[in-house]
């Protein structure tokens, strides 16, 4: 896989170390297990993947190269580049403006820009609306385009299962940037529809099984669906696509549970599954999974708290939170810095979507055994920092370089 160019500010060469040998010694990523250092009266289990990925490192390396070959342009982002706040801000300290925020709220109006300015796709892709709207100020966006290759499979896969007379149902977050460009291209080749969860899924049943009127439907789904599409006749022949980042889980079990609804309805054999379901791969991107197994993993440990880091609007990384705090407790942190002390903790509530102070977080107990991963979108020189700073709370614990040194001899 290419090898990729990431600023020195946002890499880590302790991280980096441990990342190397275990790649080295895992080269088939069969094993999921956490790299394991004891620090005396801290021990830390960290991931086994877990931080930038193909289509993340592209996107900085891509922009960052942009910045540099471009110094007299006026250089826009559609948006964030990634959901991290660090590589977020460090843009924009370069000069760099987003043009809308995550939500699609525009910060600079289209007119405001110019021919001959750079506009930067990132990571999650745009919409073929937006793609019209800067072809029409004379902005190419194929020349600045940094949109995740895992992206683009989804946008063919779509499109390849539109092209043969299916509906495609598109399982992700509504308001997501990913989950908008993936609707805008499918719903240019096929009737589509966005449902965000399982429960969703269980409304839609009901409109595949005839059950309810198209104005339920209309109401029920508003927003989420293509112009004209018709739940009398467009959910006859489906298929199943997700936003990358989405818990492989709960996507497999919406198609599971979509395929039984279809089979019940049509009363089909095996043989005629097709006839109205379509048969599709998973299409989560292989970070997304990788991270996903190795927090299984990592929850095999036992352990007194989670530390999880990220953007705080970041979907892969909240959805990795979602599955520790199923079994301890877990601090959603987007840096070291929410680390106050030993005593108190700044955390993001996933549920409340608002970030919540936490006292006595690290139990009496030693040695105290912490759960330590991150997201997709998060720099490993992020998780060095989180990483120094638990064991500086312990005054007697070992030096870090020395006992990730100690680690990787053992390796061999």
């Amino acid at each position: 896989m290419k090898s990729f160019s990431i600023p020195s500010l946002f890499s880590s060469s302790l991280i980096g170390s441990v990342k190397e040998k275990r790649r080295l010694n895992d080269k088939l990523k069969k094993d999921y297990s956490p790299s394991h250092f004891d620090f005396g009266p801290v021990e830390i289990y960290l991931s086994r993947h877990f931080g930038f990925c193909y289509g993340v490192e592209n996107a900085v390396e891509t922009a960052y190269k942009i910045i540099e070959e471009n110094p007299d342009k006026k250089i826009y982002l559609l948006s964030e580049m990634i959901h991290n706040p660090a590589v977020n801000a460090d843009l924009l300290e370069r000069g760099v403006s987003f043009i809308q925020d995550t939500k699609g709220s525009q910060i600079i109006p289209w007119d405001a820009l110019k021919s001959t300015d750079i506009v930067i796709v990132p990571a999650f892709g745009t919409t073929l609306e937006i793609q019209a709207k800067l072809a029409s100020i004379g902005i190419d966006t194929y020349a600045y385009d940094t949109t995740c290759p895992f992206v683009e499979k989804v946008w063919n896969r779509a499109s390849a299962i539109g092209q043969k007379s299916y509906s495609v149902i598109v399982h992700g977050k509504p308001s997501h940037e990913e989950t908008k460009a993936t609707f805008s291209h499918s719903q240019s080749v096929t009737p589509t529809l966005v449902i965000k969860d399982l429960q969703q899924a269980h409304q839609l049943a009901y409109y595949i099984r005839k059950e309810k009127t198209a104005e339920d439907f209309y109401d029920e789904f508003e927003g989420q669906y293509s112009k004209g599409f018709n739940p009398e006749t467009d959910l006859e022949r489906i298929g199943v696509v997700n936003q990358t980042t989405m818990l492989a889980t709960d996507t497999q079990e919406i198609v599971d549970y979509l395929r039984e609804e279809i089979v019940d309805f049509y009363r089909l054999s095996p043989g005629q599954v097709t006839d109205h379901f379509a048969d599709t791969r998973d299409t989560l991107c292989y970070a997304t999974n990788d991270n996903q197994s190795a927090t299984y993993g990592l929850l095999q440990m036992k352990a007194d708290f989670a530390i999880v880091a990220g953007g705080y609007n970041s979907s892969n990384t909240a959805h990795l939170v979602d599955l520790c705090e199923e079994k301890l407790p877990t601090y959603f942190i987007k840096s070291a810095e929410k680390l106050v002390s030993m005593s108190e903790i700044w955390h993001f509530n996933n549920r409340r979507k608002e970030e919540v102070q936490t006292w006595d977080y690290i139990p009496s107990n030693r040695p105290v055994k912490i759960l330590l991963t991150c997201g997709a979108s998060c720099p490993d020189a992020v998780m060095e920092e989180i990483l120094r700073k638990i064991v500086q709370f312990f005054p007697t614990a070992k030096d870090p370089d020395s006992v990730i040194d100690e680690w990787i001899a053992s390796q061999d």
